[in-house]
């Protein structure tokens, strides 16, 4: 009996006003596994995330979790189905008024409705998970480095310890050294806590190390996917032209002179 895959995509379409960004998206993610979609700035990536968290609804097509169709749940409904996704946000998204504890700790507390005294001790045993230490716990994001941000947000991304968790461009804004170990974070946490992961970057190294497969979105379709480790030989001109960030190729960018 074939397992159930963790997220379906089935002919998913989402347009605004003439512009078609989900032109019929198909895409099954397994249960454990870290898919990255990697396509060029407006091409519909983080659009896509938000029609599977319902933030936004697809004018067309199925989107299921777990073989439950979640296209166009309730409001009460979709809170309960969002329960089994983190997230981690592409600027990080911390509360500068909340110390680092309370923010890995937002969704225990106010989502799960926790006492503050289990978050905290939730929120420090996360921080570890990532390689912070206790005494981070009582700094404020600003006091942090961009890297220790991220973690931070990785931190509050797993600390529910959700099934699902989604990337957005985790390693944006970092130095290679740092990116590469926020990568190695993700791979630890997904790995080790069965984590099905679905990211999206533009970073070619990142999509390569934490991600099972890859799939290019280019003009609101997936026009490739594939073994990770193959999509330096992908045959696929447009994808081709991505991976090694060449001028020259089918995708023309628009220049304003």
């Amino acid at each position: 009996m074939t397992e159930v895959p963790k997220i379906r995509l089935t002919d998913v379409r989402k347009s605004f006003g003439a512009k078609k960004v989900l032109d019929g998206i198909t895409l099954d993610v397994a249960k454990a596994e870290s898919v990255v979609i990697i396509g060029g700035s407006g091409t519909g990536k983080s659009v896509l995330l938000k029609c599977i968290l319902g933030i936004l609804l697809a004018d067309s097509g199925a989107i299921e979790v777990d073989g439950e169709n979640v296209t166009h749940l309730r409001a009460a409904q979709r809170e309960a189905a969002n329960k089994k996704f983190g997230m981690l946000f592409q600027g990080g998204a911390l509360f500068d008024s909340l110390p680092v504890w309370e923010n890995v700790a937002f969704g225990l507390i106010q989502g799960e409705h926790m006492n503050r005294k289990d978050a905290k001790h939730r929120a420090i045993e996360t921080l570890a998970k990532v390689g912070l230490t206790a005494d981070v716990a009582e700094l404020s994001p600003s006091e942090l480095s961009g890297g220790m941000q991220k973690r931070v947000g990785l931190a509050r991304a797993i600390a529910g310890a959700p099934e699902i968790v989604f990337f957005d461009e985790p390693t944006t804004g970092l130095d290679p050294i740092m990116g590469d170990v926020i990568n190695d974070l993700i791979v630890s946490c997904v790995r080790n806590q069965g984590i099905t992961a679905l990211s999206i970057t533009h970073d070619m190294a990142s999509a390569k190390k934490i991600g099972d497969r890859i799939a290019m979105l280019y003009q609101g379709k997936l026009i490739w996917i594939g073994d990770a480790k193959s999509v330096d030989a992908s045959d696929n001109e447009y994808v081709d032209q991505f991976v090694h960030g060449r001028a020259e190729g089918p995708i023309k960018m628009q220049v304003r002179r």
